[in-house]
């Protein structure tokens, strides 16, 4: 179905209406609207989990001119709750596309809008501050009164608990590649595909749980460490991801937390989080290790934080612990690291998929970890 000529738009909670033209599916979707500056790597955006929830807005003038192949999604659908492109484009060229993204779009349901005016809306979305927000399309595209009361009835992101709504739903084993050196207990709190890919290739035999996982289910694989993987939502609302891993840290088991794991973690250390203005998502932000002054360029998904400062040290029931990296950008919290407990995790996504490799080494740092312990 050629939807290029179907009246669409997107409207804020604010009364901003955005017209545009139909892209994917026809109908409406609601979620909170947020900006990605990544300038490749649309499939893996689409279908990363800690996107659930969201309509996505891409600062990149044109999406889509590599059409949807089935070798790149971070998990086994798209994630997304609607799509706002510039310009989608008219036609895919690579050598792996199977179907248009426009397409793939329309078949998983996902209502999107192109024509839209992405660079003002980023500048909204960052003056302002990330928002709810809804696609309409088609017959859905109704009065903006109308629109705008449906948008504001909708769930706000703050306290809101989406990463039972994407972890796995019963324990799954990710082999390792060639013999297996250490065994993971992996929480799903919306893990991506590349983290357990990168795993598997250092030798670790992942045990992926659900995001209701209980301390006791956990101990029972007897790990060699615990990974604590990105995901959806507000950090406040996941106390039992919280008490697991203080139960974690409780038996001295090498942790490691990427992403929403940070936060999980900064919560069981006994750090407060907060809600960004408008978050940090893109591929190119800059993160410095205050240990050593490095530099690191790093893709990243997130709307919440740990509370700190810049290198700060604090007492945590665990021990001692410190704000390990932090944002140059803006000063946000991208790393904590225990002194006294093996356990450490970042903001960032050091699979980058898609993205820079710039961090691929922590995951060499949490075999390190494990060795030392064992």
């Amino acid at each position: 179905m050629d939807t290029s000529t179907v009246r669409a738009a997107l409207v804020l909670e604010d009364g901003t209406i955005l017209s545009g033209r139909a892209f994917g599916a026809i109908g409406s979707s609601f979620g909170e609207a947020v900006f990605c500056t990544g300038m490749t790597g649309y499939q893996e955006t689409l279908t990363d989990p800690s996107y659930h929830g969201q309509i996505v807005v891409q600062t990149a003038p044109q999406i889509g001119n590599t059409g949807w192949n089935d070798e790149d999604g971070e998990s086994a659908r798209i994630q997304v709750a609607g799509y706002v492109v510039r310009d989608a484009s008219r036609r895919a060229s690579n050598w792996r596309s199977r179907r248009g993204l426009g397409e793939e779009l329309a078949r998983q349901g996902i209502v999107g809008v192109t024509g839209v005016d992405t660079r003002s809306l980023t500048r909204r979305l960052r003056e302002r501050g990330a928002m709810r927000a809804g696609v309409f399309s088609g017959d859905a595209l109704t009065g903006p009164a109308e629109m705008t009361a449906l948008v504001q009835a909708g769930p706000v992101m703050a306290g809101a608990e989406l990463a039972s709504r994407v972890s796995t739903a019963e324990p799954y084993v990710r082999p390792a590649v060639g013999t297996a050196r250490f065994r993971v207990a992996v929480l799903d709190l919306g893990v991506k595909a590349n983290t357990l890919r990168m795993l598997a290739a250092r030798g670790i035999e992942s045990h992926v749980l659900p995001a209701s996982c209980s301390p006791d289910r956990l101990m029972a694989l007897e790990p060699d460490g615990v990974f604590l993987s990105n995901g959806p939502g507000d950090p406040a609302a996941m106390t039992p991801a919280v008490e697991l891993a203080r139960a974690v840290l409780e038996r001295r088991i090498p942790l490691f937390g990427i992403c929403f794991g940070n936060q999980i973690l900064g919560r069981a250390l006994g750090r407060p989080t907060y809600k960004m203005r408008y978050g940090h998502r893109g591929t190119n932000i800059p993160v410095v290790d205050s240990a050593t002054g490095r530099v690191s360029i790093t893709a990243q998904n997130h709307g919440f934080a740990v509370e700190g400062e810049p290198g700060e040290r604090f007492d945590s029931p665990y021990g001692a612990a410190l704000v390990s990296h932090h944002c140059l950008n803006d000063g946000a919290v991208e790393g904590l690291r225990c002194l006294d407990v093996p356990a450490f995790s970042v903001q960032y996504h050091p699979e980058a998929a898609a993205g820079p490799h710039d961090a691929a080494s922590l995951f060499d740092d949490f075999v390190s970890l494990m060795g030392e312990a064992s």
